[in-house]
């Protein structure tokens, strides 16, 4: 039961991580002149993204799987 819910912790954060990637890169080279820093927060956007989405997924398996016991 743990691989299917490591599975969909994988791949939610995942696509939540790649989605605040773009989004935040696209936003941030319009405002900046420099590549890198833009690049450097949108990385940093898609971390928090990714762990937020990981805990988020994590709990709500953990809570479905002990109601479904």
């Amino acid at each position: 039961m743990w691989q299917f819910d490591l599975a969909l912790i994988l791949i939610f954060s995942t696509l939540g991580a790649l989605c605040a990637f773009v989004i935040t890169y696209e936003e941030y080279i319009k405002r900046f002149t420099d590549k890198k820093r833009p690049l450097k927060m949108a990385a940093q956007a898609a971390l928090a993204a990714f762990v937020f989405f990981a805990v988020i997924t994590f709990l709500l398996t953990y809570l479905l799987g002990s109601f479904i016991k």
